[in-house]
């Protein structure tokens, strides 16, 4: 069974970094469009960045400029890169992947969440 497995999150002052990681485990399966998002306590999850298999990124215009996504394709991991990290950046970072399933199908897989928490 494929499982998005997170690590990276903690508490870090305003302006420092983290580096987020997930990988996908289990079973035989190709991955398309990767993706984090984040959850703010009381507000709605909301995309960050994404990555398809060919490279393109997307994100949205709060982290343009300080956050990069990437991804190692052999790995079947993705990577979110934050830097000049602002109090309003405290969330749940979600990884989420669009996985085809050999014998199973396509779907969409989301990670366990991890805490990021950027004080003042």
């Amino acid at each position: 069974q494929v499982q998005l497995v997170e690590s990276g999150g903690g508490l870090v002052q305003d302006g420092e970094s983290l580096r987020l990681s997930c990988v996908a485990t289990g079973g035989t399966f190709s991955i398309n469009t990767m993706a984090w998002y984040r959850q703010a306590p009381g507000k709605q999850r909301e995309l960050v960045a994404s990555i398809t298999s060919g490279h393109t990124t997307h994100y949205t215009d709060s982290v343009k400029g300080r956050f990069a996504i990437s991804r190692h394709n052999a790995k079947n991991t993705v990577y979110l890169q934050m830097n000049s990290l602002k109090p309003e950046d405290t969330a749940v970072y979600y990884c989420n992947a669009d996985i085809y399933v050999f014998g199973v199908g396509q779907s969409d897989y989301w990670g366990q969440g991890t805490q990021v928490t950027v004080s003042p």
